[in-house]
């Protein structure tokens, strides 16, 4: 499908995870805004193909093809070609922008004129193996909290948290102040009860293994308040220097669901192995996985624009939510090495838009435990508007697709802003708090060398 001859576009959607592409549901809308839309396959044989059906090699060697190709080839040459197809049937310059849910790559800066990224997986090498943290932590303290107990938590966390931001609606939108205020021992002694369940998860090139949890009872014990506190705190050194980052508070821990795993037979990695193996990826995949390359500075210079945004809660990805929200500060530092604070962030929001908190929300979606919570919906045409007419994007603008407030719109904030609410939950503000703006400042001390 081509662009109108009154405005020639290409619109693409990147993958997620270890897929290539996003689905025909992100690139469904272009045509909507009078755009294409392009998938690729990226040499995986077929387009719902992941890259675990070419990776690792038939001998167990890395697949490093198949790497560079989900790392930044295949889009690239997507774009080339969507873009070359537009130069032939409308021989007009052409607008292109990437819709890309799920990773940040850093090459081609006057490839695209505008990127939307949703969910950046930030920092591969660290990000896999900090699913394996909540459980060593459960290993290190000798205690396995029942998922009913942190689920207990969770939901303790959000109901005292959820008035944060002046406002009660069953979203906790300000962890930022629940991480300041909320005490997780107020959690102990609180009764819990879930029933039985069976889950599933997917294992190595679509092998599905069911785990059944029992019908749960019993109160929150100092022993799971101490393991979801290490697990906010994120993995340190057995010296005590930070290597990573975790959730946010009101977030659900589902890797914390430890499970034995007879193919490997490791029942006891330390902290400090944990940090070794995310050392060990960061060398491997570098240049291609790594995805923190903060000199943008090429980008800026070509015009480009990014509307970047997250959820609050993320479920699925330990550092989806504060790893970008560092990668973004390391972009301001290293665009903008000698200017002031706030001046290097207007600087840097005048075409990097991070939208840091879509409340509520997990990964990419809703959050079932926070369904009253909005979404944007229109990100390709605000994007369109701003490339192509000007219109800045002061918030963000979504949707609350569920819960109480279903078909109402609303505006997100753009960082370092935070929304506060007044008058009784009806006016939404976006405030400076620099409290909260220190909350989400690391410096990862366990590395030698900078974790952008």
């Amino acid at each position: 499908m081509l662009c109108p001859r009154d405005r020639v576009c290409v619109r693409k959607s990147g993958g997620g995870g270890f897929a290539i592409n996003s689905g025909s549901k992100f690139i469904a809308s272009a045509p909507i805004y009078g755009a294409a839309g392009g998938l690729t396959d990226g040499g995986f044989g077929r387009f719902d193909n992941q890259l675990d059906a070419v990776f690792p090699t038939a001998n167990g060697t890395v697949n490093w093809e198949a790497i560079y190709s989900i790392g930044y080839e295949s889009h690239h040459e997507l774009a080339l070609i969507g873009k070359g197809l537009h130069q032939e049937s409308l021989q007009r310059q052409r607008h292109a922008i990437l819709l890309l849910p799920g990773l940040l790559r850093g090459r081609f800066p006057d490839l695209f004129d505008g990127m939307i990224i949703g969910a950046p997986a930030i920092h591969y090498g660290q990000q896999q193996v900090n699913h394996l943290f909540p459980d060593v932590v459960e290993q290190t303290i000798g205690y396995y909290p029942p998922p009913c107990e942190l689920e207990k938590i969770m939901n303790l966390t959000i109901a005292a948290c959820d008035s944060r931001d002046g406002t009660i609606d069953g979203v906790l939108t300000r962890s930022d102040l629940c991480q300041l205020h909320f005490n997780i021992n107020s959690t102990i002694g609180q009764h819990f009860s879930c029933p039985a369940e069976t889950t599933s998860e997917n294992l190595k090139k679509h092998i599905s293994v069911s785990y059944s949890t029992p019908a749960q009872n019993g109160t929150v014990t100092a022993q799971g308040a101490l393991a979801a506190s290490i697990m906010l705190d994120g993995l340190h050194t057995l010296y005590g220097k930070p290597a990573h980052i975790w959730y946010q508070p009101g977030a659900a821990c589902s890797d914390a669901e430890t499970q034995y795993n007879s193919d490997t037979d490791e029942t006891s990695p330390a902290y400090d192995v944990l940090k070794e193996w995310m050392e060990l990826g960061w060398k491997c995949y570098a240049d291609s996985l790594q995805t923190q390359w903060p000199d943008l500075t090429d980008f800026r210079a070509a015009g480009g624009k990014i509307i970047h945004y997250h959820g609050e809660i993320r479920r699925e990805h330990p550092d989806r939510f504060l790893g970008p929200l560092h990668y973004h500060e390391s972009v301001r530092t290293t665009v903008y090495p000698d200017v002031s604070y706030n001046e290097s962030t207007q600087a840097l929001g005048d075409w990097y838009r991070l939208f840091l908190v879509v409340p509520g929300a997990a990964h990419c979606e809703l959050n079932p435990y926070e369904a009253n919570g909005p979404f944007p919906q229109t990100n390709i045409g605000v994007m369109i508007d701003w490339v192509e007419n000007g219109v800045f994007p002061t918030t963000l603008n979504a949707t609350h697709l569920a819960g109480d407030n279903v078909g109402a719109n609303a505006q997100l904030c753009a960082f370092p802003l935070r929304p506060l609410w007044t008058n009784n939950g009806t006016t939404m503000d976006g405030v400076y708090d620099q409290a909260s703006i220190d909350t989400w400042q690391y410096d990862f001390d366990a590395w030698s060398l900078p974790l952008y």
